[in-house]
């Protein structure tokens, strides 16, 4: 009773001091261990100071890594208002009856996730026809699951009579995918249950098997590059040992088809053809090679495989309509064209051109039964065209209800029409369905819209930033109306860059509380995107990856001349291949930021190689083996950019303990090696979370959390009131 009472009394400084004393008060982690590992690249020699925190089974790297988990969960909930800001983000994100995603048509049924607003995870619905009564098909909450640990649905594929459905279920956000599979009109489980099936979804046939790739088995003590080569695809019949399923696909199959083991197969039919397509990725190279076999052979499990797409055609995607198979492909034109190949004499250089360049990037395709379906972007729009299979019909174009970008279509070869998903920068948006015998668009309602998700008081301002090479980059920047360009503004810039993936319009109602602030999101639209297609993309791309953060340096700076915010309030976020974009951007001008939210970030893209999933991204980013990809490597790997003695701004890295695409200890490494080189004084937390991987498969919990402790951090190192401790 004494030191309240004393408390009460004490000057506002003084008493600011004991409160952060107070508030902050747990000790921070022993900085771990250096023990300096040093390569020599080309006559280059690196230096590797936390090099066995790779290592998660070094009882040394767990607990360095669960003492920054403790840390840093401990720091987030001592920020003042962190509560506050979480029950915003709750009832924002819940004000919506419910949210869906994934829909799928399969003739006269329709699949999709839906999660209601007062659960947890999405489960897997189905409907017999746009106005049919939905049901539940799976429920991963349902499944058992270890203490403190969730299943999720990975992926799903109906059989082409809708009997069936194949879906894969994994744990704790892992995406480490068991295949199962029920039946559609009753929901019983057949038993099936294929292990390693990460790679979904399968392909059916008309007589119920499944064609589903499966990663090989590995000893225990093989190095992690080995889990993701030599996948097969195989055939499996539905109540049989999977282990006895014959390879019909991929590395060392058939004669006279040579597959790289690193490449990744695939294989499935569409209904009316009497072709099967066999699509072989090279990891995440975009371009891919494409065999063709009949249903027969596969049938008789002796695939006649034909290649008639290579990769050196620069084909991204495709859709099958019985003989007809179109191409999406970049060659000779960088922003998109499609093609259509006959396969009942495949000659590409005979295809026809049936949406021919142009400044849109065109962006996908689905075949309906009336016509294929053909989405662009231009920009933060996307347009949406109908192509008919009659001769020498052009492309037409479907007159859409609002300006919005096309995120996905859905299409059946049974079926005509489409459903497209549609959503803006201040628009959550949905699922509308055009239909081709009234030329209407029509909102399905299979995304219902809640009080929050098209806010009056938010608008998007489309500019463009000059970088330091001349480009103009466009940046999108989403706010509240009525915003004073002061320079006082809390802004985020956030950027990808990378895979020739596009940063496209969203908007999500759980960043409420940040515009009611008088935050701003920034979305730079860097080089290494898919924005202005194919040229845009190789602009950041291996050697020329520099362009993606000294465009977001740029975008930065804009932001700042032009009074939007100032220093003390910029924070610049990305995450995955985006932590690239933040972590060189903050290590080439770190006086530039005032925080950085580095989530699930590749860090280390020296050692990124030899991970598990390095070896599928040497498409992507290159390889140590080669002079050339060495020094492209090294110039894009932030933590060996990181300087001793530099003040570094305020960060936040995340990451889930279970990440298959971008291992943990990137983000471990990361943290440490910015703990022990800056001299700012602020801070450098490591967010784990032991229940999740790289986001996808995570809960709504999951989400809400880390939506409310970006906030709250930032909030706190940019000095806004009742924010600090």
């Amino acid at each position: 009773m004494q030191s309240y009472f004393t408390m009460r009394i004490l000057p506002t400084a003084v008493l600011t001091g004991l409160l952060t004393a107070s508030a902050m008060a747990q000790t921070k982690p022993e900085a771990p261990a250096v023990k300096d590992v040093v390569n020599s690249y080309f006559g280059v020699e690196v230096h590797d100071p936390y090099r066995y925190l790779e290592d998660s089974k070094d009882p040394e790297a767990a607990a360095f890594m669960r003492a920054q988990a403790d840390y840093a969960r401990g720091v987030m909930d001592r920020i003042p208002q962190r509560a506050k800001l979480l029950a915003e983000v709750q009832k924002y994100g819940d004000a919506a009856a419910a949210r869906t995603s994934g829909v799928q048509v399969n003739n006269d049924h329709i699949y999709y996730y839906k999660r209601l607003a007062n659960e947890n995870i999405p489960k897997l619905y189905v409907r017999r026809g746009m106005g049919g009564k939905e049901r539940v098909l799976v429920d991963p909450e349902a499944v058992r699951s270890p203490q403190g640990k969730h299943f999720a649905i990975d992926w799903f594929t109906p059989s082409l009579d809708n009997k069936y459905v194949a879906y894969g279920l994994s744990l704790g956000g892992s995406e480490q995918s068991v295949l199962h599979v029920k039946e559609v009109a009753t929901g019983r489980d057949t038993g099936d249950q294929i292990d390693r099936a990460n790679f979904g979804p399968p392909g059916w046939t008309s007589d119920h098997r499944l064609l589903y790739n499966r990663l090989q088995k590995v000893a225990r003590d093989a190095a992690p590059t080995e889990k993701y080569v030599n996948s097969r695809v195989y055939l499996h019949k539905l109540g049989s040992d999977p282990d006895t399923d014959v390879a019909v696909l991929g590395p060392g199959v058939t004669p006279g088809v040579t597959i790289d083991p690193a490449a990744i197969p695939f294989a499935a039919t569409v209904p009316g053809s009497r072709h099967a397509v066999g699509v072989i990725v090279n990891g995440v190279q975009r371009e891919v090679a494409i065999y063709t076999a009949t249903l027969a052979s596969i049938s008789a499990g002796k695939p006649d495989w034909k290649k008639v797409i290579d990769p050196s055609d620069e084909v991204t995607d495709s859709s099958l309509i019985g003989d007809s198979l179109y191409l999406l492909t970049h060659k000779g034109a960088p922003r998109f064209k499609v093609l259509k190949l006959d396969l009942g004499a495949p000659d590409l250089a005979n295809a026809a051109l049936v949406v021919a360049p142009g400044e849109s990037v065109i962006t996908g395709l689905g075949a309906a039964k009336d016509a294929l379906y053909v989405r662009r972007m231009n920009g933060s729009t996307s347009d949406l065209l109908r192509v008919p299979y009659t001769a020498n019909a052009g492309p037409l174009a479907v007159t859409l209800p609002f300006d919005a970008d096309i995120a996905s279509l859905a299409t059946d070869v049974r079926v005509p029409g489409v459903i497209y998903e549609a959503s803006a920068w201040t628009r959550f948006g949905g699922f509308h369905s055009y239909d081709p015998l009234t030329r209407k668009v029509t909102d399905t309602r299979l995304q219902p819209q809640g009080p929050f998700d098209n806010p009056a008081d938010v608008v998007a301002t489309e500019v463009k930033v000059r970088s330091h090479d001349g480009t103009l980059v466009p940046l999108s920047i989403v706010h509240k109306k009525g915003l004073k360009l002061d320079g006082s503004n809390p802004t985020i810039v956030y950027g990808y860059g990378a895979y020739g993936i596009s940063t496209t319009p969203y908007f999500r109602p759980t960043w409420l509380p940040w515009f009611q602030r008088g935050g701003i999101i920034a979305y730079a639209h860097v080089r290494g995107g898919g924005e202005y297609g194919e040229d845009w993309y190789k602009a950041g791309y291996k050697a020329s990856k520099p362009n993606t953060w000294k465009d977001a340096i740029a975008c930065a700076e804009w932001l700042i001349a032009n009074k939007y915010t100032a220093t003390p309030r910029l924070a610049i976020m990305g995450g995955s291949a985006g932590g690239i974009f933040v972590g060189r951007s903050i290590t080439e001008r770190p006086d530039l930021f005032g925080a950085a939210i580095d989530e699930v970030p590749v860090s280390d893209s020296l050692r990124m190689e030899f991970s598990e999933n390095g070896v599928p991204n040497i498409p992507e980013f290159g390889s140590v083996q080669t002079e050339e990809g060495f020094k492209g490597l090294l110039a894009m790997s932030s933590y060996h950019s990181v300087k001793d003695g530099v003040a570094y701004p305020a960060v936040l890295v995340t990451t889930g303990i279970n990440d298959p695409r971008v291992d943990a200890w990137e983000a471990g490494k990361m943290a440490a090696r910015l703990q022990a080189a800056t001299t700012s004084g602020k801070p450098v937390l490591l967010r784990i979370d032991y229940d999740a991987g790289h986001g996808i498969g995570s809960t709504k919990k999951q989400a809400y959390e880390e939506r409310a402790d970006i906030i709250a951090f930032l909030l706190w190192q940019f000095g806004v009131p009742g924010f600090q401790p």
